[in-house]
């Protein structure tokens, strides 16, 4: 069995509830207001600033004791991009480097100026390790 709501018949003919703004309009001595302008809606026109996290660290293990800087923790970026990423920080800092296991490895010790890259590129770079 279905219950039956009772319908308030009188409201569907009753008129609509009084503004309660309309008597600010017949008030003097108020303040104008400011209208702001429209904020946008869309990011698409905007770089990406918060693209994650990645870790900085400086590695010499199984290398003979030469230095490495390492930039893991990649989330949501495909290889194309990471060697990509990975040739432009090689030519602004003049050494080389490659991307293994999903990880960007720079050759020397160079945290300071890959943080600065990949600020740039919109990603939020933490020194990870000692």
């Amino acid at each position: 069995m279905s219950r039956q709501r009772k319908k308030n018949k009188g409201a569907e003919n009753s008129p609509p509830a009084q503004n309660p703004f309309g008597a600010l309009s017949e008030l003097e001595g108020l303040p104008e207001g400011e209208i702001s302008p429209p904020r946008p809606t869309s990011r698409r026109d905007r770089k990406n600033t918060n693209r994650g996290r990645l870790d900085i660290t400086r590695e010499t293990a199984h290398r003979g004791g030469k230095v490495v800087t390492v930039v893991s923790n990649f989330k949501g970026i495909g290889l194309p991009e990471k060697q990509a990423l990975a040739k432009s920080i090689q030519k602004s800092c003049g050494v080389g480097g490659t991307v293994k296991d999903g990880r960007i490895e720079i050759r020397g010790d160079l945290r300071d100026k890959v943080k600065e890259i990949l600020e740039e590129a919109g990603f939020n770079p933490v020194f990870a390790g000692g």
